[in-house]
């Protein structure tokens, strides 16, 4: 949706969503990235996936506890970077495949900023699992959002971006493409 039509609604999205996800944030950067004091440290892991079998192998409502907590604490990211973006006609799959970047790239970053905190560890497993809670949040939820939405803000008999062209050239919304008669067609 463009700022010509519903631009309150794409404003309020922005807004709710930017506040929200520095928010989330801050608080994702207060729980992993403060200092620690423990009596002793863990090595690094940077073997994949071997977290994963370690916490599996203590049991599964540890497992569960361990793995959901990686799984969930990047999660709102797959909700709040799509809301602070404000689109509501865009392709689902560029839209999954721009959250799921940018989480990896926050993971990442929180990662390797933990290599210079005292008493916290890196994971490569934490990486993958917090990639994985963006994935999931961001299709659980985001598709259904923007169809409500959509169909919500629409205004009536306004043709959707997505409807076929012999739409369109019905409603006359689009004409037939310039051309400029100096230039020629090549060979």
């Amino acid at each position: 949706m463009r700022q010509g039509s519903g631009g309150q609604a794409v404003i309020r999205f922005r807004a709710v969503g930017v506040s929200l996800l520095l928010a989330h944030l801050l608080l994702v950067g207060w729980l992993t990235l403060r200092p620690l004091d423990v009596p002793w440290m863990t090595a690094a892991n940077l073997q994949p996936f071997a977290g994963i079998k370690a916490d599996l192998s203590l049991g599964p409502v540890t497992a569960v506890r361990r793995i959901g907590k990686e799984l969930l604490l990047l999660a709102p990211l797959g909700v709040l970077l799509p809301l602070a973006g404000g689109r509501l006609l865009v392709s689902p799959w560029s839209s999954l495949t721009r959250t799921v970047a940018a989480g990896s790239l926050i993971s990442l970053v929180i990662e390797l900023g933990q290599t210079g905190v005292p008493g916290q560890v890196v994971d490569v497993d934490s990486l993958f699992l917090n990639t994985v809670g963006v994935a999931l949040a961001h299709v659980l939820i985001v598709p259904a959002w923007r169809a409500r939405h959509r169909r919500r803000y629409e205004p009536q008999g306004r043709v959707p971006a997505r409807a076929g062209h012999e739409a369109r050239a019905s409603h006359g919304t689009q004409g037939s493409t310039p051309t400029i008669s100096r230039v020629g067609i090549a060979p």
